[in-house]
């Protein structure tokens, strides 16, 4: 990759053709949890906060109604910071002179003008579509006037709320490769390798960190095996994926003897989300938003296809590692992300932790530079997945620039097809993989009572005043 394609794929501020491409998704902008006053006392007084979204600049706020508003943070007065209005309920107000906004963006007040004037009748401020889904507040930051994409109906976005559980983390360092780092079926063997196991009993699926700790559906003689020693034992795996409406499935197999094979199916929905398996009745769906070119908020969204979730003891686990209210890792460059040589010899092959996962991904991604240079990268046969992303993506940016849909989850023709996705971790008979992992799959979702209870049909619609194939391909 040159020097001008790697600048093509990474830079999102407003006017780049990659910003573009990612104005036509929806995207992450806060927790439902960051406007609780129990995790930030400061949301009691004023339900505003700054946020920053693919270089951009806004203010989140909650009316008294419950609405959301999502505004440009430069009052279209005299350029004032919003970010610091006043919530009046009906609005937010700029304390320079007093003008206030609903969440639409509409002028509702001009103090200082004279009596009579209609002056705030003719001033807008921008806002964007926005809504909340599963804990999280979306907004798409499409141009001005134009109709967002329906939302797409995943199984972690029509699971009930019960079922579902939301968190996220800072990285400082470019969107793109804290998104090749997820589809990477490769590296779990080593990056996340523990040099021991523990015993499955011990482990939860509502354990921070242990995705890797917890059993792979399927036996070895009779026996269950947790994913690490599989990813341990089994470090060549053949990688294969096929086109997806939404992106790639990602088929990982790790053949353990004759007669039984490991099988890791994942999902890689363009342009910044991944879907895999945290247990056999658990999936992890991961978004990646660019908060501006060198820095990222990940959001993870944990879904039980079983027994309702402890969203309480989730929550506090997690919080041992990310400081709120800006949900900013404690680990970091700064301290060397917790590096212990001693662990490195001994129970990890990274030797930084075995508690919390994310801060084996977070140096992965941070250690390469605020933004990679691919430039000086030596690809190989396990790259083929991030090969095929590149291509996807650098063909999606120049179709929205010569003005086509963007791909995937943008595009409104494609809405139906944007169901599941299925994941499975587990062991297989060798020559029957593909059977069964889609037989595990069946059964998941056999098993999960918000589904059978629940009309497949529906998907979310986008809020009223918000204006493929499976070919199996190889990379050679």
């Amino acid at each position: 990759m040159n020097a001008e394609q790697n600048e093509l794929i990474t830079r999102v501020g407003p006017g780049t053709p990659c910003g573009a491409l990612l104005r036509s998704y929806w995207q992450p902008a806060a927790l439902v949890d960051e406007f609780n006053a129990e995790l930030d006392p400061r949301m009691k007084d004023r339900p505003a906060k700054p946020v920053r979204l693919l270089g951009q600049d806004l203010v989140l706020f909650r009316d008294a109604s419950g609405a959301w508003g999502l505004l440009d943070r430069a009052c279209p007065h005299r350029g004032a910071d919003l970010a610091f209005g006043r919530a009046e309920g009906d609005g937010l107000r700029c304390p320079f002179h007093g003008w206030k906004f609903d969440v639409h963006g509409q002028c509702l007040e001009t103090p200082a003008e004279p009596a009579g004037s209609k002056l705030c009748e003719r001033v807008r401020q921008r806002s964007y579509p926005v809504l909340e889904k599963c804990g999280v507040v979306f907004a798409w930051l499409g141009p001005e006037g134009s109709v967002p994409p329906p939302f797409p109906a995943f199984d972690c976005f029509t699971a009930p709320a019960t079922h579902t559980f939301a968190f996220k983390g800072l990285w400082n360092a470019n969107w793109l490769q804290a998104f090749e780092v997820g589809i990477d079926p490769a590296h779990p063997s080593f990056l996340h390798r523990f040099l021991q196991d523990e015993a499955l009993e011990a482990i939860g699926d509502n354990s921070a960190g242990k995705q890797f700790r917890s059993p792979s559906a399927g036996d070895m003689d009779g026996q269950q095996w947790p994913m690490t020693r599989i990813m341990r034992e089994f470090a060549q795996p053949e990688i294969s994926f096929d086109t997806k409406p939404w992106g790639m499935q990602l088929t990982t197999l790790r053949p353990m003897n004759d007669k039984l094979t490991h099988v890791r199916v994942t999902q890689s929905v363009f342009p910044a989300t991944f879907v895999i398996p945290l247990s056999e009745t658990m999936t992890i769906t991961q978004m990646h938003l660019p908060v501006d070119d060198t820095h990222t908020y990940w959001y993870s969204f944990f879904t039980s296809f079983a027994g309702p979730l402890d969203k309480e003891a989730m929550r506090a686990q997690r919080q041992q590692f990310i400081t709120l209210p800006d949900y900013v890792p404690k680990a970091g460059q700064h301290n060397h992300w917790g590096f212990n040589a001693r662990e490195q010899l001994t129970t990890t092959y990274l030797g930084m932790g075995e508690e919390d996962i994310n801060v084996h991904d977070q140096w992965a991604v941070e250690s390469m530079g605020a933004i990679q240079d691919r430039t000086k990268e030596h690809l190989g046969t396990s790259d083929k997945v991030i090969m095929a992303n590149r291509r996807e993506l650098i063909k999606a940016i120049a179709a929205v620039q010569a003005g086509g849909v963007a791909p995937g989850i943008a595009d409104a023709a494609q809405v139906e097809l944007m169901r599941g996705p299925d994941t499975v971790d587990g062991i297989a008979p060798a020559g029957e993989w593909s059977d069964w992992w889609q037989e595990q799959a069946r059964a998941k979702r056999g098993g999960a009572p918000w589904i059978a209870n629940s009309v497949r049909t529906e998907h979310v619609d986008v809020l009223p005043t918000a204006s493929t194939s499976s070919a199996r391909t190889e990379i050679k």
